[in-house]
């Protein structure tokens, strides 16, 4: 059976080929087989991106363990596995206070500094809202002119992302910008919602909410307003403050939303499983009508499911219709029973 691999596949074997370093390769042979139609033509090369997916996240998890052995901070290496409702990473620039968010929102305990560059490598951390929990991935800065190889991987691994703007400076804006045109570089464009056609299908887009971080600031009013002539029309933006928690309600809501999930319960949070009402209720039976005493659960009715009669509306069973025989014709007539109602009988 042929393959009939579309071109999008050709094209991104090409860039597998052309990739430098273990992360590239991961994140191409990904994508070879996030591309590669999936039909019984197609299984052992299916086989094959899976082994070289494989070697390739060991070669990416193995550099991480060499650099930790070498006397550098080590941390929890590139890769981050989801957890909770969804995944969210955190994007921004230089110094703009993703880690100082994360300590907000969650009880983890990153290191904050004044400097930029202070995150080094994946920090996740749980956040509740109500009673779901989101995993945030507080990620290296992306700036300018420095990129970690391994930073796309992760953004494109996530269900959503926050970027993250320094109200705090005034470059916070071109800072974030810079980061978006980074990302875009390497086929990873943050979006504020999903685009129904997609032209290049080595793309991933990714729905992002922007946070404008250090509200409390002094001058973060007339930063926010050019924040959101620069961005509002292509992000969802919430302000926001780490240090006063300004916001930050809003924040871990926002956040939820931006995954798209919906909770459902079998039963009333905080209230016993209730039963179920079943026909004698309905019709006015009950123990003031000399009926059934009480309501049925569904386990009681799900028994009477198996008894092709059921009930009738004064609690007494129905009979069953007869099974028709094979090879013969049975000729039935019907009598008063006793108790009540109806009973077949065979001729």
């Amino acid at each position: 059976m042929p393959a009939n691999l579309p071109p999008q596949y050709n094209k991104a074997e090409e860039e597998y080929r052309r990739a430098a370093t273990p992360a590239e390769r991961l994140e191409k042979v990904r994508e070879l087989f996030r591309l590669l139609p999936k039909h019984k033509g197609t299984e052992k090369l299916q086989a094959d991106l899976k082994q070289k997916i494989s070697r390739a996240r060991d070669a990416v998890e193995g550099a991480g363990a060499g650099a930790g052995a070498g006397g550098k901070k080590g941390g929890l290496g590139h890769r981050v596995p989801g957890d909770g409702a969804g995944q969210v990473a955190m994007v921004g620039g230089p110094n703009a206070g993703k880690s100082a968010l994360l300590a907000a929102l969650t009880k983890t305990r990153p290191e904050v500094a004044a400097y930029p560059f202070t995150t080094r490598v994946p920090q996740p951390g749980m956040m509740a809202w109500e009673d779901v929990r989101v995993q945030l991935v507080d990620l290296p800065a992306v700036g300018a002119d420095f990129l970690e190889p391994w930073v796309p991987v992760l953004v494109r691994a996530a269900d959503a992302a926050l970027l993250v703007v320094d109200l705090g400076a005034d470059d916070g804006a071109d800072a974030a910008d810079s980061a978006l045109g980074r990302l875009a570089g390497v086929h990873t464009e943050l979006v504020g919602e999903l685009p129904h056609d997609v032209e290049d299908e080595a793309t991933r887009h990714v729905r992002t909410l922007l946070v404008a971080n250090k509200v409390d600031a002094p001058g973060a009013a007339g930063r926010l307003e050019v924040v959101r002539e620069w961005f509002g029309g292509r992000f969802p933006i919430r302000a926001a403050s780490a240090e006063s928690g300004a916001g930050l309600d809003e924040l871990r809501r926002s956040a939820y939303d931006l995954l798209g999930v919906m909770r459902i319960y079998p039963k009333v949070p905080g209230r016993p499983r209730p039963t179920v009402h079943g026909p004698d209720r309905q019709h006015g039976a009950g123990p003031g009508a000399g009926g059934p005493p009480g309501p049925r659960t569904v386990v009681e009715i799900g028994e009477g499911v198996g008894d092709r009669g059921g009930r009738g509306a004064d609690g007494q069973a129905r009979p069953r219709a007869p099974r028709r025989r094979r090879g013969r014709v049975a000729r039935l007539s019907t009598r008063e029973s006793p108790a009540g109602g109806r009973a077949w009988t065979r001729r």
